[in-house]
C-alpha cells in the first residue's frame, strides 16, 4: 500500500509539474501576438472604411456577434447584429473610421483589443468612441468573435489626435 501511495503521489506530482510548466505556454501575451491581434482590428477598420462588408465579415467567426451602442440624451441603447446581418447590411454612406493607440491583451487563444476611433460619414463628422474586439485564435489565426462599440460625442470620447481626415467637411 505504501508503494502504491508513493507511486500515486509521484504521478500526481509529475502531473502538477507538467501543468505548471505548460501554463506559461498557454498564456502567450507576447508583442508578436498582440501585434497580430491588433492587425485584425486594423483590417476591420480598413474594410469598414472601404465599405467592404464581405471583407469585414470574413475576419469573423461564423457565429460572431456585434453590439453597436450609442448614448443620446443620457440614455444608452444597444443593438445585436449577427455576422450574417452585418454582411448583408447595405452601405449607403462613405465611411471613414480611424482608430489610434490600440491596446491588446492575449491569453492563449483569447485576445482583446481596445481601439479608440472617430468616424466620418460622407466626409462629415459623425461620432467617436471605442471599438472593443474579442478575438479567438482559430486554425492558427485570429478571428473576431465579438465586436462592441460605443458611439458618443466629445467630451465623452476624443476625436483623432491627428485632426480631421483629408477632405473632411466642416
Amino acid at each position: 500500500m505504501i508503494r502504491h501511495t508513493r507511486l500515486t503521489s509521484a504521478i500526481a506530482g509529475l502531473g502538477l509539474v507538467t501543468l505548471v510548466a505548460a501554463a506559461p505556454l498557454a498564456a502567450q501575451d507576447t508583442p508578436a501576438e498582440r501585434t497580430a491581434a491588433i492587425a485584425v482590428a486594423d483590417s476591420a477598420l480598413a474594410a469598414i472604411t472601404r465599405g467592404d462588408m464581405v471583407a469585414f465579415t470574413d475576419l469573423m467567426l461564423p457565429e460572431a456577434v456585434l453590439f453597436p451602442t450609442s448614448t443620446r440624451d443620457g440614455l444608452t441603447r444597444y443593438r445585436i447584429r449577427t455576422r450574417a446581418e452585418q454582411r448583408d447590411a447595405p452601405t449607403t454612406a462613405t465611411v471613414t473610421e480611424r482608430g489610434w493607440s490600440p491596446e491588446a491583451r492575449v491569453n492563449g487563444p483569447l485576445a482583446m483589443v481596445w481601439y479608440p476611433y472617430d468616424l466620418y460619414l460622407d466626409g462629415k463628422w459623425s461620432h467617436c468612441g471605442v471599438d472593443a474586439f474579442t478575438l479567438i485564435k482559430h486554425e492558427g489565426r485570429w478571428r473576431i468573435a465579438m465586436m462592441a462599440w460605443s458611439a458618443e460625442q466629445p467630451p465623452a470620447c476624443q476625436k483623432h489626435p491627428g485632426g480631421p481626415p483629408p477632405g473632411a467637411k466642416p
